[in-house]
């Protein structure tokens, strides 16, 4: 019996959402997570590559992923960290590192 997507396909629907919102498009070029777990909490923590056309208006919309609220059904975002950014012609290509944690 399927649960449904995990942690991970949630998380690139939810960062699909804020970039659409934003008015970018977001591709995800690779995608990792491992699971983590603390001594009350447990979740994942997710290494994504994304390509952001506009590279002026994805810079804008990376300042304000760490503090973004990105709604995932049965998770929380609990950090989310640009890594590293650089151009590739007009797209702007980043490094970005999620932990999630199992929301109850």
């Amino acid at each position: 019996m399927s649960r449904g997507p995990d942690a991970a396909t949630l998380l690139v629907r939810a960062l699909n959402r804020a970039a659409s919102s934003a008015g970018l498009t977001l591709a995800v070029r690779s995608s990792d997570w491992q699971r983590w777990a603390s001594a009350t909490f447990a979740g994942a923590r997710h290494e994504l590559l994304l390509e952001l056309p506009d590279i002026e208006a994805a810079a804008r919309w990376l300042a304000a992923l760490p503090e973004a609220d990105i709604p995932i059904r049965g998770h929380l975002v609990a950090d989310a960290i640009v890594l590293r950014t650089h151009g590739e012609g007009d797209m702007l290509v980043v490094a970005i590192e999620v932990l999630t944690v199992e929301d109850g």
